[in-house]
């Protein structure tokens, strides 16, 4: 019954102290007045007698309530209470933080009086389960979250159901019909939860927008925006500041500027790309040196602290890329015109130019604000033309500069940079976004060429930024850092242990050792069938990569000192690092850190649901394109495994999908070996593990959901 209790005794109030700290340290439990009597001293009649004196009192007080006949139980009101937030939800279950406690408070549904994720409750610990988990009772919701929920509106005479996307709330909402009269059934709307009325099968809600039909590619991408509360448009008062930004460059401003005209200048970037926010430069100094000038569009010159614009693009702090659209950080006034690095035009930019000889040494580097006049737009498919053939525009430039990249992306890896190149799937749509193909995009020496440059930009004004040289000694500055961590040793043993069951033997356990044996397997496995699912998994045992104000390096790049400098059309952090330059660079005070880091946080977060945003679209479309091929086979490989069913990436389109176990229809008992991690036939022996090869029958697709199930063929 817990630890040993000195308290008892026929003394009332010693017996009454006695009982109440049971009470309190069992408040869930429901006892009995022999139980209680028996505990605090004995179980004859007298002491039957003043414990039932005592718990009568202790009702009348309100600390303890009767739950049966003779069993008793602290009061609901009596226990501690806590104020948190609902962190996790689901159907059946949801998670609350809490500030004080040392870990989440699970809550069944049927204690959470309609509580939802985001709400801040007020509740009640009940009780530690046997695996230590902490279970509570809400008794208050005290602060409804605004976040909103898509789902698909059905009408019937007076009301409006929305059956939420999410399988998270796990019900309906209802809308009042004769409020919303502009909804129709088959609408895709953005609802908010108001409230959920004691008693009542469904919570209430408000509209917050018609998204438009579902299916309609429009409304879906809209839809997923909505769903991680990103924005999908601009408010007009943004817009108007925008286009109120003066777009002229002024003789005095070129005049303050160095004047990098005259450079053979050229931009490299996807096809469908309209925000150019990177160039590079070409010059021959002498015979083996070279000046090669890193330029990034001067986003602050035409962005001020505080103002409407810069407002707008600290709260969205990156832009958005879904498979059809760019949802951009900046208004497109901005990122497509005055910003944009487009050719035969004089563009203000912030550079970093860098001397460099053949032997990749920088013997000079300078920062500071330029303009220039771009020559020519490539594409990166036409970079990788010229240095193939050897032929084309700046062919001279292009070849150079691809022979430098080549040079440091092999002494970066020298030095112990990860090389983490996974296949990206790419879509093909028709004219109303359908995905009507889809291809793994391949990284080639123009991507890398152009990678190398902006890394090198990056690393040289991080180690720039980060301390200044007083009296002789290095004395650290306020700056925003790309940080990496080193991998955790626990995640590296599971990864090892998943490399062995392939037969690759990864023997590395801590600092840089990790990172050769990493490129070692890497390169090993490169082509063969595990090949996505190991370097899937060697991602995900390595730390996540953040903004923050203190620097631990980056591991995976094998920097000391890295970066976000040359991106700031397209990312918050960019545009911080420019404004700490340009003051570093003057010769001003340091920045304040504190507000510097709460900054690196929120771009950090806002990073997370954009890139959550951006995996939500591709499966969108993997559904949508496989939709058309239910009943047909493909062959793929096992890339996750779970008690219920496997995960199956299909051959050549990358398209996954879950294969359930209970699908199987051999007459045989599959179970999921977790130590082990395979999935085992009882009868037949047979064993699925991650990277076994398989064939699978399309069965069902929902969009909604964008889930796609398989059927094993075995």
């Amino acid at each position: 019954m817990g630890r040993k209790r000195d308290k008892r005794g026929n003394n009332r109030d010693e017996r009454a102290s006695f009982i109440v700290d049971m009470f309190r340290e069992f408040p869930d439990n429901k006892f009995s007045l022999k139980h209680l009597a028996a505990a605090s001293g004995g179980a004859d009649r007298d002491g039957r007698t003043m414990t039932f004196a005592i718990v009568r009192q202790l009702i009348e007080d309100g600390f303890v309530e009767e739950v049966a006949r003779s069993k008793y139980r602290l009061s609901r009101s009596a226990m501690p209470r806590f104020r948190g937030v609902v962190s996790t939800a689901s159907p059946g279950v949801l998670y609350v933080s809490v500030e004080e406690l040392e870990s989440d408070v699970y809550v069944a549904r049927r204690n959470a009086i309609g509580a939802l994720e985001g709400d801040t409750v007020e509740l009640v610990v009940a009780r530690r389960t046997r695996d230590g988990e902490l279970e509570g009772t809400i008794v208050s919701v005290i602060e409804r979250s605004t976040r909103p929920y898509v789902g698909t509106a059905e009408l019937t005479t007076n009301s409006i159901f929305v059956t939420p996307d999410s399988r998270r709330l796990g019900c309906d909402i209802y809308l009042p019909r004769k409020k919303y009269h502009k909804v129709e059934s088959g609408d895709k709307v953005l609802v908010r939860v108001v409230d959920w009325p004691e008693g009542e099968r469904l919570p209430h809600g408000e509209l917050v927008d018609i998204l438009g039909k579902a299916g309609d590619n429009d409304t879906e991408m809209h839809a997923i925006l909505a769903e991680f509360n990103l924005p999908y448009r601009f408010e007009r008062d943004v817009i108007n500041a925008a286009n109120h930004i003066d777009e002229g460059i002024t003789k005095e401003e070129i005049e303050r500027r160095r004047d990098m005209r005259s450079r053979t200048t050229f931009t490299i970037d996807p096809a469908d790309a309209k925000d150019f926010d990177d160039a590079l430069s070409l010059y021959k100094l002498s015979e083996g040196l070279w000046e090669v000038g890193v330029h990034i569009a001067d986003v602050t010159h035409y962005v001020t602290p505080g103002s409407v614009v810069d407002n707008e693009a600290v709260e969205r702090a990156t832009s958005v890329y879904l498979v059809d659209r760019t949802i951009p950080m900046l208004p497109e006034r901005l990122s497509n015109e005055l910003c944009s690095l487009r050719p035969h035009e004089n563009k203000l930019c912030f550079s970093a130019v860098f001397t460099i000889n053949e032997n990749l040494d920088i013997i000079d580097e300078w920062f500071g604000r330029t303009v220039i006049h771009s020559d020519r737009r490539f594409t990166y498919e036409e970079a990788q033309t010229v240095i193939e053939s050897g032929e084309g525009d700046f062919r001279e430039e292009i070849l150079t500069l691809n022979r430098l990249a080549q040079g440091l992306r092999k002494e970066r890896f020298k030095h112990g940079a990860i090389a983490f190149e996974r296949d990206e799937v790419r879509f093909r749509l028709d004219e109303k976004g359908k995905p009507i193909g889809v291809y793994t995009k391949i990284q080639k020496e123009a991507n890398m060429l152009i990678e190398e440059f902006m890394l090198l930009a990056n690393r040289r004004v991080a180690e720039y930024c980060a301390y200044r040289m007083v009296n002789g000694r290095k004395v650290a500055r306020p700056m925003v850092f790309r940080v990496h961590d080193e991998p955790s040793e626990d995640k590296l043993e599971r990864f090892r242990e998943f490399a062995l069951r392939f037969g690759h033997y990864f023997k590395a356990q801590k600092g840089r050792a990790v990172a050769k044996e990493m490129n070692k397997l890497l390169d090993t496995i490169n082509g063969r069938p595990e090949h996505n699912a190991i370097t899937t998994l060697a991602v995900r045992s390595m730390a996540k990569a953040v903004y923050t104000t203190d620097n631990i390096g980056h591991y995976g790049l094998a920097f000391p000192y890295y970066t976000h400098f040359t991106s700031p059309i397209r990312r918050y952090p960019d545009m911080m690092v420019h404004r700490l330059l340009a003051s570093y660079l003057s010769g001003a005070k340091s920045a304040d850190k504190a507000h510097l880091e709460q900054l690196a946080v929120h771009s950090t977060e806002r990073e997370i649901i954009a890139s959550d945003a951006e995996r939500a679209s591709i499966k969108y479309k993997m559904a949508e394109f496989m939709k058309d091929r239910i009943g047909e086979e493909f062959e793929g490989v096992v890339s996750g495994l779970t008690d219920w069913g496997v995960y199956v990436e299909l051959d050549d389109t990358h398209v996954e999908g879950m294969a359930f176990l209970r699908d199987i229809d051999d007459n045989d008992y599959y179970r999921f070996d977790e130590a082990r991690y395979e999935v085992v036939g009882r009868s037949s022996g047979i064993r699925l593990t991650l990277g076994s090869r398989v064939r699978v029958r399309v069965k069902s697709v929902d969009l909604n959901r964008r889930t796609l199930d398989f059927k094993l063929l075995l």
